[in-house]
C-alpha cells in the first residue's frame, strides 16, 4: 500500500509506516506477540484476545499477560522438546486416518466421562458393594463414639491425640477419672475418625473391579496390537502415527478413572496419606495427558497395562483382608508382590524404558519429518586435460 501499512491505530485508520510510534521508526517495543498455541488450546485463545482490546490499563495488562503467556506456551510446547527433527505441531494438524492424531482439545471429553464414572461409582458401592460386604459378615456400623467430653476434645482438636504420661496424670486429677479411662477415651476417639471397614470394603471393591476390567480391556486391545510383541513398533514413523477407536478409548477411560479418584478424595473421609495420593493422582493425570497430547499413546498403553497388572491384585487382598478370610489374603498378597516385581521391577524398566530411551534417541537424531522435494543438482563440468 505505499506508505501506508494495513494496522489500525487511533479510530480504526491506516498509520503511516514510518511515523516513528513503533519499532520501525525507533518507537518502543511493546513486547513480541505471541502466536496461537498449538494443537487444541486456541479455546483458551479467544478470551485473551477480547482481553487485550480493553482500554487504557486494561490493554496494558493484557499485552504484558499476551507476552507472559506467549513465553510460557512456547517453553512447555517447544517442539525441539517433544518432537523428533523437522517435525512441527503443524504437521500433526492433518486428519491421519480413522480418529486422526491426538488433539490436546480431546482431554476435555474426560470431565463429563469423570463426572459419569463417579456417579457410576456411587451407585455400584451402594447396590453392589455394600451388599456383598453384609454377605461376607461386615457390619454396618461404624467405630465406637467416644463419650462427649469438651476438655478432652480440645486437648484432642488443638494439643495432641497421643497425650503422654504427665499430660494424663494433670487432665486425671481435672477431670477427677482414672487415667486409663481417659487412655480409652483417646483411643476411642482416634479411632472415631478413621473410616470404617464397610466404606475400605465398598471403596476397595470399586477399584478392583474397575482395575481388572481397564486391564482385561487392555490386554485384549494390545493383544492385536503390534507393539505389544515389539515395542520397536511404538516409535516406527512416529509421530505421524494416527488414532485409532482403542487407542482413543482406553485413554480417555485411564484419564477420566483418575479424575474421578481427585473428585472423590475432597467427598470421601480424609485418611492420613491424602496428600500423597493427591499426589500421586496428579502425577499420573498429568503423565497420561501430555503422552495423549505428544502421540506417545503406543507406549503409553503399554506403561498402563503394566500398572494396571498388579493393581486389582493388591485390591484383592484388601477385600479378603476386611472379610476376615485371612488365609485367601496372605495368598493374594503373595500374588500381588509376584507380579509386582515382574511388571514393575523387571519388564517396565528394563524392557519398556530402555527400549523407549534408545528408539527416542534414535528417532531424534533421524529426520522424521516429512519428505521435501530436493532442488536438481547440475552436473559438474567435464574436466578437460591443459597442456
Amino acid at each position: 500500500m505505499g506508505g501506508e501499512e494495513a494496522r489500525p491505530h487511533g479510530g480504526g485508520g491506516l498509520r503511516p509506516a514510518g511515523d516513528g510510534k513503533g519499532p520501525e521508526g525507533g518507537g518502543r517495543r511493546s513486547g513480541p506477540a505471541p502466536g496461537p498455541p498449538p494443537r487444541g488450546f486456541r479455546w483458551l485463545w479467544r478470551p485473551l484476545k477480547l482481553w487485550r482490546r480493553w482500554p487504557r490499563g486494561g490493554r496494558k495488562m493484557a499485552t504484558a499477560a499476551a507476552g507472559a503467556l506467549g513465553l510460557l506456551w512456547g517453553w512447555l510446547w517447544s517442539e525441539r522438546f517433544w518432537l523428533p527433527q523437522n517435525v512441527s505441531w503443524a504437521d500433526l494438524e492433518g486428519p491421519g486416518d480413522g480418529y486422526g492424531y491426538p488433539r490436546a482439545r480431546h482431554i476435555l471429553s474426560v470431565f463429563p466421562v469423570a463426572a459419569g464414572i463417579f456417579s457410576v461409582r456411587l451407585l455400584f458401592e451402594r447396590f453392589i458393594a455394600k451388599p456383598c460386604a453384609l454377605h461376607v459378615g461386615i457390619q454396618d456400623s461404624g467405630p465406637y463414639q467416644a463419650q462427649p467430653n469438651a476438655i478432652l476434645e480440645k486437648v484432642f482438636v488443638s494439643i495432641t491425640k497421643y497425650p503422654d504420661e504427665k499430660r494424663l496424670e494433670g487432665l486425671s486429677k481435672q477431670l477427677d477419672w482414672d487415667v486409663r479411662k481417659i487412655q480409652c477415651w483417646f483411643r476411642h476417639r482416634r479411632n472415631q475418625d478413621k473410616p470404617p471397614t464397610l466404606t475400605k470394603f465398598c471403596e476397595s471393591m470399586w477399584r478392583f473391579t474397575f482395575y481388572l476390567c481397564i486391564f482385561c480391556y487392555g490386554i485384549k486391545f494390545l493383544w492385536s496390537s503390534p507393539w505389544f510383541w515389539d515395542i520397536r513398533q511404538c516409535w516406527h514413523s512416529y509421530p505421524y502415527q494416527p488414532l485409532t477407536s482403542g487407542l482413543y478409548y482406553y485413554y480417555i477411560m485411564e484419564l477420566a478413572f483418575y479424575w474421578s479418584l481427585m473428585f472423590s478424595q475432597f467427598t470421601d473421609i480424609k485418611r492420613k496419606d491424602f496428600l500423597i495420593m493427591f499426589v500421586h493422582h496428579l502425577a499420573t493425570i498429568g503423565l497420561i495427558t501430555f503422552s495423549y497430547i505428544n502421540n506417545m499413546v503406543r507406549v503409553g498403553t503399554l506403561v498402563m497395562c503394566l500398572h494396571d497388572a498388579s493393581d486389582f491384585l493388591l485390591e484383592a487382598a484388601k477385600l479378603a483382608n476386611y472379610a476376615k478370610y485371612q488365609r485367601l489374603c496372605d495368598t493374594l498378597f503373595v500374588i500381588f508382590s509376584a507380579v509386582f516385581v515382574v511388571t514393575r521391577l523387571g519388564i517396565y524398566p528394563f524392557w519398556c524404558l530402555r527400549m523407549t530411551a534408545v528408539m527416542w534417541k534414535a528417532a531424534q537424531r533421524k529426520k522424521m519429518g516429512p519428505p521435501t522435494p530436493r532442488a536438481p543438482v547440475a552436473a559438474a563440468p567435464a574436466m578437460v586435460p591443459i597442456g
